[in-house]
């Protein structure tokens, strides 16, 4: 092809993505800098594995012999970048103008602050999610293997961060954290569920944890477990109310279980069937499954056979 001549057509094209980038449609808005880069949220994210798992994740960039002053480089180089993404998030949220840039740094100060306070009680409750990843998995070798290979903890780690920055009201960065975490894990769990202590996934690809879901203590879920709403067909009406189930205690989901609606409870001690559908409430210490299944096998000599599964089977326990 012979490009000779072309530039007035290309100038023509630039004109028309130009004149169409300043227009009224939201996504019109190229303020590059008022924003918080979900890059930087992503470094940070990774920072704080440093923090919560200091001899695992480090900054290979930073050479000191002394932990007291590695630990004082990690903290100020997270706090510093954090801050900055947490004055960005609610000056773009709360609409430029409305409140001073001063009185959004100090409200930035003061929320990273907090949430740094709140680190020693988030590694607890990361302690009992990684001995009850041992502990429920008979395939882990010990517990560094957990802690460096298991995509379960690393989605319920960056969850447990995100939470706190969500209860301190932070806009768009929680969300940004958890989706991060689902990248790179396949395990969607929004930041705003709340998730008792010991809290177990197993394999976790497909996982989908919403919004106002309760999570109560020492629960143990496998991969393609839905915990969503019924329906969000009502859009922004819906905002605040709670659309997810309520799961109680030393409850174990299998695979590709879906549990939906804000009404739905799961009482404690309770066994959720794979594959099973739930929109209603189920008692405590109750068992959950899907009743004779049928299986077919095509033979050599092109006869169906059938298999009734029989309702002692425990055949959703596979996994």
């Amino acid at each position: 092809m012979n490009y000779t001549g072309i530039e007035p057509e290309i100038d023509e094209l630039v004109q028309l993505v130009v004149t169409d980038l300043r227009g009224s449609k939201n996504i019109d808005d190229s303020d590059f800098y008022g924003k918080p880069d979900k890059h930087e949220v992503h470094s940070v994210v990774d920072a704080l594995f440093g923090i919560v798992y200091p001899g695992y994740y480090k900054d290979r960039n930073v050479k000191i012999y002394n932990q007291s002053h590695s630990v004082a480089v990690t903290v100020e180089n997270i706090f510093y970048h954090l801050n900055k993404l947490v004055v960005k998030a609610l000056d773009f949220c709360r609409r430029r103008g409305t409140v001073s840039e001063e009185e959004r740094k100090r409200e930035g100060f003061r929320i990273c602050s907090e949430f740094f306070r709140k680190i020693p009680d988030v590694r607890q409750l990361i302690e009992s999610d990684l001995l009850a990843a041992y502990d429920g998995d008979p395939a882990a070798g010990c517990l560094e293997e957990v802690i460096l290979a298991y995509p379960g903890l690393v989605a319920i780690t960056v969850y447990r961060l995100a939470h706190e920055l969500y209860r301190l009201k932070v806009p768009v960065i929680p969300r940004l954290m958890t989706e991060y975490a689902h990248a790179k894990t396949g395990i969607d769990i929004h930041p705003g569920a709340r998730i008792g202590e010991g809290f177990f996934i197993d394999h976790g690809t497909g996982i989908v944890i919403g919004e106002t879901s309760v999570i109560g203590k020492n629960v143990k879920i496998y991969q393609g477990v839905t915990i969503g709403s019924l329906s969000t067909r009502g859009g922004q009406k819906l905002s605040g109310i709670k659309r997810h189930p309520t799961i109680g205690d030393n409850v174990t989901i299998y695979a590709g279980a879906s549990i939906l609606g804000g009404e739905t409870v799961i009482g404690d001690n309770t066994v959720i069937g794979g594959n099973t559908f739930i929109t209603s409430s189920v008692p405590a210490n109750t068992k959950v499954r899907i009743k004779n299944p049928e299986i077919e096998y095509l033979t050599s000599d092109h006869k169906w056979q059938v298999d009734e599964v029989k309702p002692g089977d425990a055949w959703f326990y596979i996994i």
